[in-house]
């Protein structure tokens, strides 16, 4: 089954095409960053204005990257949900008008479950059932994944995701967004036990994170040196930070394996592809007896392919909608009715 795949839930416009769920003939991004990297951030209105030039002929060179013409095109898959609704919206129509045009069936995928999926592309032997944990730029997770399309959230951030605070605190140590490759490169001559960032804890829920607080303390020390005209080491703050994101995320972790009984870990998300979590990751999933998957860091952002390898498996249990399919700024990650937003 040939699923062509597309992606704009962002700042990146992707297309795909994959075979079966799991064979990638085809998966180009073309990212914005660079434009959006003047604001500090991405600016919606310029997202979306960037997805509706670039989206035919990334579909078009998709195809012909895949040796296949529209005609063997058996599906069509798109992001519907979560993002910003704006650029959501552009990647859907413009789905719904190919699935249309072709007549072939819509199938709406949800952007975590394909960040999920994308180790469906790097590990055929991969199954269900796994615990995930789900660390992306909006998004902090442990999902109990019971099957493709049967998922349920067991821990999550109160507040800020993970990756939203290594952007935000890149940029208040004077580096571009996105601010994850900056962090992780400075922090590699730093100290991570020079600040005594706060590790948050919920009481009532030992599963879910705060990450608010860590990012408060990181802006809150360096504009009170700016304040006093002194200087912050700026490679041990990184480095501090870093190990305080780390902190929050393993124990929980591995406190879900344990609650859940899972023998299977899998991480997913743009910081999965800090190299300081992964090793982390590593060494608990060894102590532990567990067996671990990574996605390679090409499939750690956003991309088209991994949301053709969710679809394949939302088609297998019936997930097929219709023109009608609207988008979602939210949706939570086990729900399997689209005709609502939550």
């Amino acid at each position: 089954m040939n699923i062509l795949a597309i992606e704009s839930s962002c700042d990146e416009t992707a297309a795909a095409v994959v075979t079966n769920g799991r064979e990638i003939r085809s998966n180009l991004v073309l990212s914005q960053i660079e434009e959006h990297a003047v604001y500090g951030g991405v600016v919606p209105e310029i997202a979306s204005r960037r997805h509706v030039e670039a989206i035919v002929p990334l579909a078009d060179a998709a195809l012909k990257e895949a040796g296949l013409s529209k005609k063997e095109i058996d599906a069509v898959a798109v992001t519907y949900a979560p993002g910003l609704i704006g650029a959501l919206l552009v990647g859907l129509n413009f789905a719904k008008s190919v699935a249309l045009g072709l007549d072939v069936p819509l199938i709406p995928v949800h952007h975590l479950r394909g960040h999920i999926a994308a180790n469906f592309l790097a590990f055929p032997e991969l199954k269900p059932p796994f615990l995930c944990l789900m660390v992306s730029g909006g998004n902090t997770l442990l999902v109990d994944v019971r099957d493709y399309t049967d998922m349920v959230i067991l821990g999550r951030t109160r507040d800020d995701a993970a990756g939203e605070c290594f952007d935000k605190v890149a940029r208040v140590l004077g580096y571009p967004y996105p601010g994850g490759k900056a962090i992780e490169s400075l922090a590699k001559t730093g100290d991570p036990t020079a600040y005594p960032f706060p590790r948050a804890n919920i009481q009532e829920a030992p599963l879910d994170m705060s990450f608010s607080g860590l990012k408060t303390a990181v802006v809150n020390l360096i504009h009170n040196a700016e304040q006093k005209g002194t200087k912050v080491d700026k490679a041990a703050v990184a480095a501090s930070f870093q190990a305080a994101v780390r902190d929050m995320l393993i124990p929980r972790t591995a406190q879900a394996l344990q609650q859940t009984g899972h023998s299977v870990l899998v991480a997913a998300g743009g910081v999965a592809a800090n190299g300081v979590i992964r090793e982390a990751l590593k060494q608990m999933a060894q102590e532990m007896g567990r067996k671990l998957y990574l996605p390679p860091l090409a499939l750690c952002g956003d991309n088209a392919a991994m949301i053709a390898a969710q679809g394949y498996y939302e088609y297998q249990a019936g997930h097929v909608a219709d023109m009608t399919l609207n988008a979602y700024a939210n949706m939570e990650i086990g729900k399997n009715d689209w005709t609502t937003s939550r």
